[in-house]
């Protein structure tokens, strides 16, 4: 480490020695102050399928399918795709990037820009929040995951010690169909008295201020969770990479089984009627529009620091322009692919009672922890089919939840490498640790009212914020044009109009759109009939705007670093710093030469001829960008 560091000072040529490296430059042991390696992804597709593993979530399996029903059927395929394109690929491709060109994770990266270094710290502290919760959701599917290990599943029949005498079981309807001896609409399932009476135990609380005991059970998976997420990012992504050949691609594999049973059962056709009948006259409907676009926002995982961060370990002439399509498109097919698996199997649970497919699809947990199991219970060969779909979940959780932590953990070792990069693995471990105490309210008896409070405001608003704020900084602040010269550099190629339309009109107004319906449309939270109180919902608000007001106090430490008058701090904040740019020195071809300590080369561009020997495709792409900007210079004095 210490010779690749000193040769990066001191290049083989005497003569690019002189110019590279000023007189005091060479002055005492450099090579013992250079932070240890960051690291890069060791396999060809570990970087694809990392992003696909991020994508492709929860979500996918349990709020597409329903969000697609609800608002027009196979109509909503329109505005979901026509959104894709304003808005997720632009913002999909502007984040990989900022990663892969810089090198850097969501904090450091801000050196292009670091009057907005808050941006970075907003988004450290929305994933931060949703990883405490998101664990705990993949704590409940590893609960179910062992209770799908018996010869007959626990939520199968009435008659336990959890249940009440409103419980009913699904065979007792169907056997009632004709006479309807019971009241139906006043009964309950055994799988929704297991989830809500034995699993969270909700009984023993009173609502969200009254949290009651910790379920040592629930505890037990949490802590079971963050173990393997750990043991899963212990080396970085050299560990991760290689842990998502199998979680992004095993889902897949389930997914074709359960959708291939659940089309094969009887009412499976109903269900996907249900699902796919287009009703055009929602497009008339701003509400439906709106559906799409948050669908693609929270689905691609965009502003989570995620895409940026896998891209940071990129080589830095990866093409993720293919990537980005291969990644969206991927994730919007397996959207839908899911809705076909998940309302077959609702089609065949709504004839087996006799009712409407619609009283029996839900969205979120109450599809994945009680209206599926139920559906489960009623096939043959119950548990392994449970045991299935729940390890289908656990996967794709897993894949998110990797995200998230290489996030947090690679944004503040990139703030101080020198002290943290060596001790990473130690540095991984706090964070676990940290993050399951945080998490340790979830797993009380009143813990479900506290992950939705999470759920609905920690990347409520304030992730829109940082996401129109990002945009509009690197299109704006830093240029349209120079961040196209930057991709320019790096693949060979100028994003076309399609990009910079987007980027500077359409993504930015879409999201502002997005926001301005999500304020005026707000609704307070609730859990089933329960109403959150008002010191919650300020709670939750204030979440919210935390990430947001840490933009400005972001701005204001920057100017309070820089001398001169207020406006010149602020231009000089706004400016990028002189180490901005690719991170590795062969990389900084053109104008970037010039920003390397040291240098003094009049030509940057001929000094890293000299060093690195001959032209590659890559510096005559550098040669070119030379070119635009002595042009660019020569008009604005002319």
């Amino acid at each position: 480490m210490e010779s690749r560091c000193l040769q990066s000072y001191f290049p083989i040529s005497g003569a690019a020695r002189e110019l590279l490296v000023s007189p005091s430059s060479q002055d005492g042991d450099l090579g013992s102050q250079c932070p240890e390696d960051r690291g890069n992804w060791t396999g060809r597709l570990d970087f694809l399928l990392s992003c696909i593993g991020y994508c492709v979530g929860l979500g996918n399996v349990w709020r597409f399918p329903y969000r697609a029903y609800t608002n027009g059927g196979g109509a909503f395929l329109v505005p979901y795709f026509i959104m894709l394109a304003i808005c997720g690929i632009p913002i999909f491709f502007m984040e990989l990037s900022l990663g892969q060109f810089a090198s850097q994770g969501p904090l450091a990266v801000w050196k292009i820009s670091p009057l907005f270094k808050g941006i970075g710290m907003g988004t450290i502290l929305i994933v931060s929040l949703v990883a405490i919760y998101y664990n705990m959701i993949i704590a409940y599917v590893l609960f179910y995951l062992f209770a799908s290990l018996t010869s007959d599943l626990p939520w199968q029949h009435c008659g336990n010690w959890w249940n009440t005498e409103l419980c009913l079981d699904h065979r007792v309807i169907k056997a009632g169909n004709t006479t309807l001896p019971v009241n139906i609409s006043n009964t309950v399932s055994p799988s929704e008295e297991y989830w809500s009476r034995y699993v969270l135990h909700i009984q023993g609380s009173s609502g969200i201020g009254d949290p009651g005991r910790i379920r040592w059970n629930l505890c037990l998976c949490l802590l079971l969770s963050w173990t393997i997420v750990y043991l899963c990012i212990l080396k970085g992504v050299k560990s991760s990479g290689k842990v998502v050949y199998f979680t992004a691609t095993f889902p897949y594999l389930i997914l074709v089984m359960l959708l291939i049973r659940g089309v094969t059962l009887e009412g499976a056709w109903k269900g996907i009627r249900f699902y796919l009948t287009p009703q055009f006259d929602h497009l008339l409907s701003s509400k439906v529009w709106i559906e799409a676009a948050l669908q693609i926002f929270y689905s691609l995982g965009v502003g989570f620091g995620g895409l940026l961060t896998f891209a940071s370990y990129n080589t830095f002439h990866q093409n993720i322009y293919r990537d980005t399509f291969i990644v969206t498109l991927g994730n919007a097919i397996t959207s839908i692919l899911a809705g076909f698996a998940i309302f077959s199997v609702l089609g065949y649970m709504s004839q087996e009672l006799g009712v409407p497919v619609n009283q029996v699809a839900k969205a979120g947990p109450g599809l994945a922890f009680v209206v599926y199991p139920q559906a489960m219970t009623m096939l043959p060969l119950s548990p392994f089919w449970s045991f299935l779909f729940f390890f289908m979940l656990l996967t794709l959780g897993l894949d998110s939840q990797f995200a998230f932590m290489e996030t947090i953990v690679t944004a503040v070792t990139d703030e101080f490498p020198y002290y943290l990069r060596p001790k990473k693995a130690f540095f991984s471990a706090v964070i676990c640790v940290g993050l399951f105490l945080m998490g340790l309210i979830l797993t009380t008896e009143g813990g479900m009212y506290w992950l939705v409070l999470l759920d609905d405001y920690s990347a409520g608003f304030g992730l829109m914020v940082v996401v129109i704020t990002t945009c509009l900084v690197v299109t704006r602040v830093y240029g349209k044009r120079r961040f196209c010269r930057d991709i320019h550099m790096m693949l060979g190629f100028q994003p076309g109009p399609y990009f910079r339309t987007c980027w500077m009109i359409l993504s930015p107004a879409t999201m502002m759109a997005l926001l301005v319906y999500n304020i005026i449309k707000y609704q307070p939270s609730e859990y089933g009939s329960y109403r959150f109180p008002a010191w919650a919902e300020a709670l939750g608000i204030l979440m919210g705007l935390c990430s947001c007001l840490l933009i400005p106090a972001g701005m204001l430490m920057a100017v309070l670093q820089e001398e001169g008058t207020l406006w010149e701090r602020f231009q000089q904040a706004s400016r990028p710093t002189m180490d901005w740019g690719p991170s590795l020195e062969e990389n900084r071809t053109g104008t970037y030469v010039t920003s390397l300590a040291g240098s003094q080369s009049p030509k940057p561009l001929m000094v890293h001829m000299r060093k690195y020997g001959g032209i590659t495709s890559y510096e005559n792409t550098a040669i070119e960008v030379d070119q635009e900007i002595e042009e660019e210079e020569e008009e604005s004095m002319m």
